[in-house]
């Protein structure tokens, strides 16, 4: 029941800085989640609130959209996607390995975002490149949003426009998530029980969140995130 309810906790402070940056909720979220509740119940689950939060963004700023951005990013991460659910049927029963993996590519992921924003240097004749490798992540954990945003961060860069963006496109592809965690088994009856309990501290976290990105430095905020996670991809390897 602790463990559970630390989960829930997460999920608010995640979400705070998923309000602001229009990412990171899940990846922050995720591998203290896969510690306290496990694989199969944290990745539905934060799929779920990756759905819903991009909603909630996009219902205040569905102007500011760059549709054709979103349709590129969503083209060329569906491919890698498919990948990634290969590779989550190839090691089901070995868990282990994939979250060391992860934890190895999200303190990558965040040491990479430090440097970039230390020299704020440019990459974006690359960045598109990483938009494969991003949908593979996302296909297996859902945690695809650095790299996209390595892409992103590039082409957009008024917050705004950048927040209302990035969320549409987690509509997108995490509904293709969830039609695969369906056809997985993945939900039952006590699954959407802890979903439906977990969805009033994403919106409480949101709504934090959104108060802030009006109010507070975004920088500073990235920053953070950063640091968290790499704290965040040091704990998969305990």
């Amino acid at each position: 029941m602790m463990k559970e309810l630390l989960f829930y906790v997460v999920i608010f402070l995640a979400n705070i800085i998923q309000g602001i940056t229009g990412f990171a909720g899940t990846v922050l979220a995720m591998p203290i989640s896969l510690r306290l509740v496990g694989y199969d119940v944290a990745k539905p689950i934060l799929n779920v609130l990756g759905i819903l939060s991009g909603v909630y963004v996009f219902a205040g700023n569905w102007r500011r959209v760059r549709w054709q951005e979103v349709l590129r990013i969503i083209t060329v991460m569906c491919a890698g996607m498919v990948v990634g659910f290969v590779i989550e049927d190839a090691f089901a029963g070995k868990k282990q390995m994939l979250f060391r993996g992860l934890g190895v590519f999200i303190i990558i992921m965040a040491v990479n975002g430090l440097v970039k924003m230390r020299r704020q240097t440019d990459s974006g004749k690359l960045a598109i490149l990483l938009l494969p490798l991003g949908g593979i992540i996302h296909g297996l954990f859902v945690s695809g949003g650095p790299l996209v945003i390595s892409y992103l961060t590039t082409r957009i860069k008024d917050k705004m426009t950048f927040r209302a963006t990035i969320s549409t496109v987690w509509i997108f592809l995490n509904s293709i998530i969830l039609v695969a965690d369906i056809r997985s088994g993945y939900w039952s009856t006590g699954l959407v029980q802890k979903q439906l309990v977990a969805i009033p501290f994403l919106f409480g976290g949101m709504f934090v969140g959104g108060c802030l990105v009006k109010r507070m430095s975004q920088e500073l905020f990235m920053k953070i995130t950063y640091v968290l996670l790499i704290v965040s991809g040091i704990s998969l390897f305990r």
